[in-house]
């Protein structure tokens, strides 16, 4: 296995997990030179924060641990694609690369794809404002989201 997949396992790992605490199943791995650097998890069901995004959390995270806000050189890796703040913020904090398990299609049969919110702002990924990879961690949608 990949240190990009291992890294993007322990991001759906954190989902899993904050599923089970009656969270959103979103998680989140920053990391720089493959070491990681912080974590994510949504938090909007117990922050009330609609900003609580996993991406957005190990941004916060990440920032306070090197002291800045420049991402330069770090790659993110996210249970589900990226919303288009979270996708905002990424390419603001200079974040090089995005791997990712789950995209909106796969996450749509459980209310959770970010599409909508994409055709609204009338924003398309084509092309991608930095690297989108998407990646299988033998890991299905159902038992991230779950019903």
């Amino acid at each position: 296995m990949s240190n990009h997949e291992s890294l993007l396992r322990e991001a759906v790992h954190l989902a899993q997990a904050n599923r089970a605490r009656g969270g959103r199943p979103f998680g989140a791995v920053l990391a720089r030179d493959g070491q990681l650097i912080a974590t994510g998890v949504n938090g909007i069901v117990h922050s009330h924060d609609p900003t609580s995004h996993a991406e957005m959390e190990a941004i916060r995270a990440a920032s306070r641990r090197l002291q800045s806000p420049d991402l330069r050189g770090c790659a993110v890796y996210a249970s589900g694609h990226p919303c288009p703040m979270c996708l905002a913020a990424l390419v603001i904090s200079g974040v090089q690369e995005v791997y990712y398990a789950f995209d909106n299609n796969d996450a749509a049969p459980y209310g959770l794809s970010s599409e909508a919110t994409y055709q609204a702002l009338r924003l398309t990924l084509d092309p991608p404002p930095l690297p989108l990879i998407r990646l299988d961690v033998g890991v299905t949608a159902d038992a991230v989201y779950g019903r």
